[in-house]
């Protein structure tokens, strides 16, 4: 049947307004909504900045920060479906990996010298130092250590630097006593007398260090590669890794601006964590906090998980990180090796970031 030149005519119009009325939705819809997890720290601060810049709504996202004081307190916000995307340790995000299938999708900064055993000036434990010729800048005995209570948050990067440097004594985590407590806990019960060690990861233990704590693992954490990393909920990163890499893109010209200015940002994230956490932190131990933090750009990203040639450097640091856990009886070797098979570190939303313009 042959149609009118009125009919077309109407037709056409018809067409014309319902593609108006699409890119109408689209725009009214505006960026996507992305929550995700993080905790007060130079990590947190480097996507801070990068929203403050609007860098979120250029890329098409409207990146909420939820704050999380711990991260174990993350990983069981990630199956209540708080968050999608986010920062945290690699001792949590072996859990999430083992209980959730959660992706390691990227570096947020290396953390190791950041993971402090702090005991107070007056100590017994600061008497000794250089237990062998390998670590000659970590204090303490099996003697002065054994049986002293430990304050601390447990299944942390600051869990592993402890137990990290308990094994450089020839201790175990059973050796001492542990009190489980978030860090701001800890701040408060240590000044109050409560404890014996404390140990605070940044920018906790350099507020430690102002009130004249002393730090015990000065080297013991050499080769334990320590990082904060970003993780994905696996389920939300396979139905949206443009999404996935859409965050990375923000969060890599965020890390860029911090290598390029550096300490020069001490003042706003002395801001920031006051503002966000409610931390106050002063501009000078800010300076620290930020020196002792290395961060790494899209091309030494992709390196560390670069895996043509076997196991890459990042599945080798939380293959590390693993075995030292299962040698203390935390996780067996079972899901440990189940886990590490798994899969987790995937460059896949990292390598599409890098292909995004």
């Amino acid at each position: 049947m042959r149609r009118s030149k009125v009919q077309i005519l109407r037709i056409s119009a018809a067409v014309f307004l319902f593609l108006a009325f699409a890119v109408s939705m689209a725009s009214a819809e505006g960026p996507y909504n992305m929550k995700t997890c993080w905790q007060p720290e130079h990590s947190t601060y480097i996507l801070w900045n990068a929203l403050e810049k609007g860098w979120d709504k250029e890329a098409g996202l409207k990146i909420d920060l939820v704050y999380f004081d711990s991260g174990m307190a993350q990983m069981e916000g990630l199956p209540a479906k708080q968050w999608v995307v986010g920062g945290t340790g690699s001792v949590p995000m072996l859990v999430g990996a083992m209980r959730y299938g959660a992706y390691l999708v990227a570096v947020a900064n290396d953390d190791s010298t950041s993971n402090a055993v702090m005991v107070r000036p007056d100590s017994a434990i600061m008497q000794t130092k250089g237990v062998s010729k390998d670590f000659p800048e970590t204090y303490g005995t099996a003697d002065s250590v054994r049986g002293k209570t430990v304050l601390m948050t447990t299944v942390s990067s600051g869990h592993y630097a402890l137990s990290t440097w308990l094994k450089r004594l020839g201790l175990k985590d059973s050796d001492v006593v542990i009190k489980n407590m978030d860090q701001g806990q800890i701040l408060a019960a240590y000044e109050s007398g409560i404890g014996d060690i404390a140990v605070l990861w940044a920018p906790s233990m350099f507020i430690g260090q102002s009130k004249g704590w002393k730090v015990a693992n000065k080297d013991s954490q050499k080769g334990a590669n320590i990082v904060n990393v970003i993780v994905a909920d696996k389920k939300f990163a396979d139905e949206n890794p443009e999404k996935v890499a859409q965050f990375l893109k923000v969060y890599m010209r965020g890390i860029d601006l911090m290598k390029a200015e550096n300490v020069k940002l001490a003042d706003g994230f002395s801001k920031f964590l006051k503002d966000w956490a409610g931390v106050e932190m002063s501009s000078a131990d800010a300076v620290l906090d930020i020196k002792e933090h290395t961060v790494y750009g899209m091309q030494d990203q992709l390196k560390f998980f670069d895996s043509s040639k076997g196991a890459s450097e990042v599945e080798t640091w939380m293959s590390g990180m693993a075995n030292f856990f299962v040698e203390q009886g935390k996780f067996t070797r079972e899901e440990m090796d189940k886990t590490l098979k798994s899969g987790f570190v995937n460059d896949k939303f990292l390598k599409l970031a890098a292909e995004m313009k």
